[in-house]
């Protein structure tokens, strides 16, 4: 069988089910055809072959960056490469032991010590508020807010304390209620930008409002809710970079990454493209050019990006485009539910 047969099979066999997926077996292949292609490491590397180095060359060492999920995988590659480049970190962790590994870790590995840990569970609405009162409350500057933190659960459809699908409470509200918060600090200082790591796989969702907790899914798949979420957050970037014309928005797809949060969640796309995949450093350069270069605030805010360029956010007649009302919707559902906590 051949390798686009094999990955067919492995990656979209439970999309494709009578019944099961909406999506039309179109986007499926186009989106396949356009990831072995361009979101593996050959991807990366002839994608890099148009870079320019000196775009990277910047002075940091007064600017200050918040990136969240920033223990592992490309949060932690992105932390990794400001901090090499003496930015002012700031990783906001779930776990407190993993924090604080990846805080010694990081200090060790790139010789700053402006590097600081902050606890947050993102999928908790009452500690974002708790802890964007406390960033505000203390004085502290930011300059780039980097939304990497995300969740791809698992076969069954898991709610948090506060009663809120978890996959939903990560990657949509958290982010939405993040930013909202340092909002205000990001505006007060120069050249603000806010970069959300989104997803390949949103390509092949179109923006659904009706169901934004999967509730009504026959049965609960976790890819599919992840990739819904990742498509929020590019109409989420797009729509702010309309209501906050200070800040510079974007988000990006980082391609195809080695990371072990995809080892974990996705085993069977692991094992069968291990050998394809991109480092970690790999996935994350868009986000560290994003984030430090001044090439990249040339382009226009709310744009999606890949490697280093914007691309389309949609794939050629797969029909997911949404309206401009549908988008700003998005946003005012996701402020009514911020409003109960």
């Amino acid at each position: 069988m051949s390798i686009f047969a094999n990955a067919v099979t492995l990656l979209f066999s439970k999309f494709i089910e009578a019944g099961k997926f909406k999506m039309s077996l179109y986007r499926n292949a186009v989106w396949l055809v356009k990831g072995l292609k361009e979101y593996t490491k050959s991807g990366f590397q002839n994608a890099s072959k148009s870079f320019n180095a000196s775009d990277l060359d910047v002075n940091i060492s007064q600017r200050s960056f918040m990136i969240t999920g920033a223990n592992s995988g490309i949060g932690r590659a992105t932390a990794l490469a400001i901090a090499k480049k003496g930015g002012i970190v700031h990783i906001v962790c779930r776990n407190q032991e993993r924090g604080e590994a990846a805080l010694k870790a990081l200090k060790e590995e790139s010789g700053n010590e402006n590097i600081y840990l902050h606890l947050l569970d993102l999928s908790k609405p009452r500690e974002i508020k708790s802890f964007g009162e406390n960033f505000k409350n203390s004085g502290r500057s930011l300059n780039v807010l980097i939304n990497n933190a995300g969740v791809l659960g698992g076969d069954k459809r898991e709610v948090t304390e506060d009663g809120l699908e978890t996959t939903f409470a990560t990657n949509t509200l958290g982010v939405h209620m993040l930013t909202q918060e340092l909002l205000p600090v990001l505006e007060n200082g120069e050249d603000p930008r806010v970069i959300i790591v989104s997803s390949g796989g949103m390509l092949v969702q179109k923006l659904d409002l009706s169901d934004l907790q999967f509730e009504k899914m026959s049965k609960f798949d976790a890819t599919i809710a992840y990739a819904q979420t990742k498509r929020q957050e590019v109409v989420m970037a797009s729509v702010y970079a309309k209501m906050y014309p200070k800040v510079h928005f974007s988000s990006m797809h980082p391609g195809w990454a080695d990371t072990q949060g995809v080892q974990t969640s996705l085993p069977g796309f692991y094992n069968k493209m291990k050998d394809r995949l991109r480092t970690e450093d790999e996935g994350a350069d868009t986000v560290v050019w994003l984030a430090i270069s001044p090439a990249a605030v040339k382009y226009e805010s709310g744009l999606f990006f890949q490697d280093r360029k914007p691309v389309p956010a949609h794939l050629p007649l797969a029909w997911t485009k949404s309206s401009s009302e549908e988008e700003t919707k998005l946003i005012d559902l996701l402020n009514d539910v911020s409003k109960k906590f």
